[in-house]
């Protein structure tokens, strides 16, 4: 028995009607959305095999490149046991080294998430801040900073600078 959902059943039934002679290619495009040439090939395809011509070809089979479930079973057991704390790019790292496991991340993390494993950064609230107005008098603040670096050659030097917030003027330079 073929199981079709309802677009599938829409194109045979069209399919059928341009092979009867009931509507034309031509509409069977329009009414599917597909080209002309699409049109012919499946109903070239429908005279050669019938109605599953809809089914594709790799329906129900398994893709050639899926890891065994043994090894998913394997990793799973290994993330809740033995690298339960780390992140899943270091858990990649750590399974190819250490159990000569080799997993693609994207295929690692969804099988830590049908664990619900998932490590996820957390995300930081930003904080509300208020920009603050200038002093209105030079003098009434001074604002000092400093920075370590190696300013003059191989000794590290702190140059601090102190700053009038009101006008910006630069009124101390210390090393």
């Amino acid at each position: 028995m073929i199981v079709m959902d309802s677009k599938a059943q829409l194109t045979v039934d069209i399919i059928a009607k341009v092979v009867e002679g009931r509507i034309t290619i031509g509409n069977a495009a329009k009414l599917l959305s597909k080209s002309r040439r699409t049109i012919e090939r499946y109903v070239k395809r429908y005279q050669e095999v019938g109605i599953q011509f809809v089914i594709h070809g790799n329906s129900g089979k398994s893709p050639p490149n899926k890891t065994l479930t043994s090894i998913k079973q394997a990793v799973q057991t290994l993330i809740k046991d033995k690298y339960f704390d780390l992140n899943l790019l270091h858990l990649a790292e750590q399974l190819e080294e250490n159990e000569n496991i080799t997993v693609k991340r994207e295929t690692l993390r969804g099988w830590a998430h049908d664990i619900h494993y998932v490590k996820r950064a957390k995300r930081k609230r930003g904080k509300a801040r208020k920009r603050r107005e200038r002093m209105e008098a030079p003098g009434l603040m001074m604002q000092m900073d400093g920075s370590p670096h190696r300013w003059f050659g191989d000794k590290k030097h702190c140059l601090i600078a102190m700053i009038d917030d009101a006008t910006s003027e630069v009124h101390a330079r210390l090393h």
